[in-house]
């Protein structure tokens, strides 16, 4: 019983340790913060070659800042990093072409990026025929 007791006493320990250092947190972002509301923000720029950690500098009225960012080195460098797409499944191959299209449509524009509401993208058709069906191991008869 007291083991019970004392592990209770414990975690209230550590809520209350762990709730100050989220106050802390709040109040100096308070601090950092400024009174401006409209921030315009440029682009995430990487801080060596097209990804990576980076920043974006944002102003407004008289007031500049520089926050850090970073691009994914995956990303589609045709719509920018800031701008996310929901893509549906990839179209059949077209034979005159040899590519697969498929469209994505905007889903979100961050830091008020310019952003195409839908986008297309295209690929090479797989030279190589896939096999949907795979043969189980140890699943046939005895």
């Amino acid at each position: 019983m007291q083991v019970r007791g004392l592990l209770l006493l414990l975690a209230l320990i550590l809520v209350a340790a762990a709730a100050e250092a989220g106050k802390n947190k709040k109040e100096k972002a308070k601090k950092d913060s400024s009174k401006c509301e409209d921030w315009r923000w440029g682009p995430c720029v990487p801080n060596s070659k097209d990804c990576g950690l980076g920043y974006r500098e944002g102003t407004c009225k008289d007031e500049s800042k520089k926050l850090k960012c970073k691009i994914p080195c995956n990303w589609k460098k045709k719509f920018g990093a800031d701008c996310k797409y929901k893509f549906e499944s990839w179209g059949g191959c077209s034979a005159q072409t040899g590519l697969k299209t498929r469209s994505g449509v905007l889903k979100k524009a961050l830091y008020n990026a310019q952003c195409e509401e839908i986008v297309y993208v295209t690929k090479p058709c797989s030279s190589k025929i896939k096999s949907k069906s795979k043969a189980k191991k140890g699943k046939g008869k005895d």
